[in-house]
């Protein structure tokens, strides 16, 4: 049996293969990576190469032995993940795993927003296939705001059509652990359960521009605007408008109250607080 991370070398991915790492022996984790050059390092680690690649169903058959704990990260090119993630499921029921866990989405079937529809099939294709699951449904990351500080900075302004809705977000690292324990701990604590996954405290982008602002020493200030307006802005600004048009509906979610919710998951799998907003600002400034 091993621990089997999909898409080991993606920003969620290789920080799971390195939290396993700190807690179970190389030997026993293998990751799954399109790219065997780029995985090289983990290689020279003693961790186990499989080489794979989601839109090609037929380089999947090798991906997974009997008995596999499995970590499916979810795909990154939207509008593809369905029939990518179905070809992994498939893989992973033909081979006989024992788990296969899965990086959704906070809310679950819940989730009304666009960005969330390819996570709710895909945790219906799981249900369906009766392998043993666990879901684990991420709430936003933090990063997804600031590891693009330069046009905040650049303009002094957070730009949204969000309204005062609260963000209960947390580090890829804290999701990221949270995966490894799932992976880890004794399976019958964590099989054909659902988890919650976000951030101890939830917080506006008011509030966030007024933390960067104050890290940074500069006047930040947080525009909401229409739906429309900041559809424009952000297309005006090169973002391809399909993208565009998703990332101000999760705006939309936000405002809804949809990424708040907070249930504790995400800190008792970990054992720990999350990472405050502000902890990460102040990291990526000290980056930037």
């Amino acid at each position: 049996m091993s621990i089997v991370v999909t898409g080991a070398t993606g920003q969620l991915g290789h920080l799971v293969v390195e939290s396993l790492l700190a807690t179970v022996p190389a030997e026993s984790v293998v990751a799954v990576v399109r790219n065997k050059e780029k995985a090289a390092g983990l290689a020279e680690r003693g961790v186990t190469l499989r080489i794979a690649d989601y839109s090609r169903p037929e380089t999947l058959a090798e991906a997974f032995e009997a008995g596999d704990r499995v970590l499916l990260v979810s795909g990154s090119e939207v509008g593809q993940r369905v029939p990518q993630h179905a070809a992994v499921i498939a893989a992973a029921k033909a081979a006989g795993v024992a788990q296969l866990a899965y990086t959704g989405v906070l809310g679950g079937p819940e989730a009304d927003f666009d960005l969330a529809a390819e996570h709710r099939e895909t945790e219906r294709l799981i249900l369906a296939s009766g392998l043993p699951y666990t879901f684990l449904r991420n709430g936003w990351y933090s990063e997804n705001y600031t590891a693009n500080l330069a046009p905040v900075l650049a303009h002094g302004a957070v730009v949204s059509n969000a309204g005062e809705g609260r963000i209960a977000s947390a580090t890829r690292a804290d999701y990221a652990a949270a995966a490894a324990a799932v992976l880890t701990g004794p399976a019958e604590e964590h099989l054909n359960k659902a988890y919650e996954l976000s951030g101890d405290t939830a917080w506006s982008l008011a509030e966030y521009a007024a933390e960067v602002g104050s890290r940074s020493g500069r006047e930040i200030t947080y525009s909401n605007v229409p739906a429309e307006a900041h559809l424009a802005i952000l297309t005006d600004a090169g973002v391809p408008p399909f993208f565009a048009a998703i990332l101000v509906d999760v705006d939309r979610a936000i405002e809804r109250g949809a990424l708040a919710r907070r249930t504790g998951d995400l800190a008792r799998l970990i054992g720990r607080p999350t990472t405050p907003i502000a902890e990460t600002i102040k990291e990526a400034l000290a980056a930037s």
